[in-house]
């Protein structure tokens, strides 16, 4: 399962929705970036591949950052976590 993770202003809370297969959560991350380079505000609406009634609208000149990362399954070793870090 894979995560595409949303940061908004003013808000601690991000907003994120999960892709069954790596490819589609790189092309709803491409179209995301594409939208934030674009530099005009656009209704962004994002719904979940599990139950396709959620949906969530944004408007993207709210969006501060994007983050794709693989969500596991399972808490032990080699699990993505989401963010950055420097693993020492």
């Amino acid at each position: 399962m894979y995560v595409v993770e949303l940061s908004l202003k003013l808000s601690t809370m991000p907003v994120s929705v999960q892709r069954k297969e790596l490819a589609d959560a790189q092309a709803l991350y491409s179209q995301i970036m594409a939208i934030l380079e674009s530099g005009h505000p656009r209704v962004l609406e994002l719904s979940c591949e599990k139950a396709e009634e959620k949906r969530v609208s944004l408007l993207s000149s709210e969006l501060v950052a994007v983050q794709l990362y693989e969500r596991s399954a399972a808490g032990g070793t080699g699990t993505k976590r989401p963010g950055f870090s420097v693993d020492s």
